[in-house]
């Protein structure tokens, strides 16, 4: 029988947030007897580690270096992961981080921040601190991807988009996320609008960090023309936490245009298990972000049953496709005729929600996690047959 593979994942850098989330779903939903896989080595923080579930099967390594910054992390990367990695006899390490600098092999890597690789995202930055880190993304995961002997995208888009910078990678493959079960909810039965007041509005929903390329201050800006020209009772709810500078942007243009807070909620950050209920209440939501890998926010609303108004930049008009209505993120006025077209037409917000639901299906987080694996594996057998090969051709 084949010798069972010992899989590493490097999540020494994976402190939250939607890298956290794919990390949970894929171990989550792994069943290792099906892959032949014997255990799986995991390093990472404390906090991130308390996050997934313990299993038999599962060795989670937790260094003190790696509850610290990111320069210590990326020491105890560079020092240790691949001794740690050769003492626990790994085929092949997974950096879903996409940035590795040890000296293991074989690494598959995924892409997961597609904000590195357009420049003319970063750039809305400016001079700053930022802009000099998503260089230096740029720098450390192109050169990663290079020296992986496999490279998961999330789409095709992103491919695309990286290899652009990095010229043709040798063993690529688009395996998207999942979407939680929780998220799912039957679109409700979309009605007229007319009967909606001040005190019973019609609730638009954006959820997303408030950052540079989001654009949620043209969101406001295009709510506001609505309500102005065609006195619709519109509430804006925007949920997510915030980049200092983009949330000033926001503040001027929601002070220019609700200064008493009458009709725009800004949330905040809310725990991604509370976000279903955002989600249930709304009757459209909006996405108007302009530098995306795979949008998840969009596939929770799709699985929402909700009627979308979305960028048409990125990978947004092939996740959705004709399941929703378009917009360019920069202009305010495409936002609000894409909004206005739903808000007029119940018909059309009734045939868009049932389409993109459908469509939130096909993104199941137990294919992403096989896939993901089996990809693994495959690489993990690859590399033993070469070594295999070198030996007999050294006899």
């Amino acid at each position: 029988m084949e010798n069972k593979l010992v899989i590493g994942i490097d999540a020494t850098n994976i402190r939250g947030g939607g890298g956290a989330t794919h990390l949970i779903e894929l171990l989550a939903n792994l069943d290792p007897e099906k892959l032949n896989i014997k255990k799986v080595v995991l390093w990472t923080g404390a906090s991130t580690s308390s996050l997934i579930m313990n299993k038999d099967w599962l060795v989670k390594v937790n260094p003190k270096m790696l509850n610290m910054g990111l320069f210590f992390r990326t020491i105890w990367q560079i020092i240790f992961l691949s001794k740690s990695a050769t003492s626990f006899k790994c085929d092949v390490i997974y950096v879903p981080g996409g940035s590795f600098f040890g000296s293991f092999k074989p690494v598959v890597s995924m892409s997961q921040n597609l904000l590195p690789f357009e420049a003319s995202e970063y750039k809305r930055f400016g001079i700053s601190k930022t802009t000099l880190r998503l260089v230096m993304l740029r720098f450390s995961q192109s050169q990663t991807f290079k020296k992986s002997s496999g490279v998961i995208f999330l789409t095709e888009y992103a491919r695309k988009v990286v290899e652009n910078i990095t010229g043709e990678l040798s063993s690529t493959i688009i395996i998207p996320h999942g979407v939680s079960s929780k998220f799912y909810k039957k679109p409700k039965l979309q009605l007229n609008f007319n009967s909606r007041s001040e005190s019973n509005p019609i609730k638009v929903l954006y959820v997303s960090i408030i950052n540079q390329y989001k654009h949620q201050w043209n969101v406001v800006d295009a709510i506001a023309a609505l309500r102005k020209k065609y006195n619709y009772p519109i509430e804006l709810s925007l949920v997510g936490p915030s980049f200092p500078s983009a949330k000033k942007k926001l503040d001027l243009q929601i002070d220019l245009n609700d200064p008493n807070h009458d009709w725009i909620n800004y949330i905040g950050p809310v725990d991604h298990s509370g976000l279903a209920d955002y989600y249930f209440d709304a009757d459209i939501g909006v996405f108007a972000s302009s530098c995306e890998n795979l949008p998840i926010i969009l596939l929770e609303k799709m699985a929402a049953g909700l009627p979308i108004a979305s960028s048409n930049k990125g990978p947004m008009p092939d996740v959705l496709g004709d399941s929703g209505v378009y917009f360019d993120p920069e202009k305010s006025d495409e936002i609000a005729s894409s909004i206005l077209n739903l808000i007029t037409s119940h018909d059309l917000r009734d045939s868009l929600s049932s389409k993109s639901f459908a469509k939130s299906k096909s993104y199941k987080w137990d294919n992403c996690s096989h896939d993901t694996f089996n990809f693994l594996c495959n690489v993990a057998k690859g590399n033993k047959a070469i070594l295999l090969e070198n030996e007999e051709l050294l006899k």
